[in-house]
């Protein structure tokens, strides 16, 4: 199985148990790592073949954006959820971050989830 990874990726969002923390949007830093089948990306240098990473971080910072969540466990989970709506990834993981809130330390999470839509390419021939 073949990994995508995107790093990097900061939205601004609203999510929090502790009182105050959905007052004003806060930024979240998100890792995605997918597992899939990349060899038909690979073999035809299209597009249409590829996982394209430009709409997964287009995905995860509408998602951070447009919900509210008291836990960033539940926002990973919603994050995971979208990008398995593509049966040609095996499994995502994704990693929030949410710094400036344990007085210097980052609390992350990390969930990794299977897609039980997943279907491998089909063979060539």
């Amino acid at each position: 199985m073949d990994v995508m990874r995107i790093d990097g990726i900061r939205a601004f969002g609203r999510h929090g148990a502790d009182p105050g923390e959905r007052d004003a949007a806060q930024a979240f830093d998100v890792t995605v790592v997918i597992e899939s089948d990349l060899s038909p990306a690979a073999e035809s240098d299209d597009l249409k073949d590829a996982i394209d990473y430009s709409v997964v971080r287009q995905t995860t910072a509408r998602i951070i954006e447009s919900t509210s969540f008291r836990l960033i466990e539940r926002l990973a989970a919603e994050i995971a959820r979208a990008i398995l709506e593509d049966s040609r990834i095996a499994y995502a993981e994704i990693t929030i971050a949410k710094s400036g809130v344990l007085q210097g330390a980052t609390p992350s999470v990390t969930l990794r989830r299977p897609n039980p839509k997943f279907h491998a390419w089909p063979a060539p021939g």
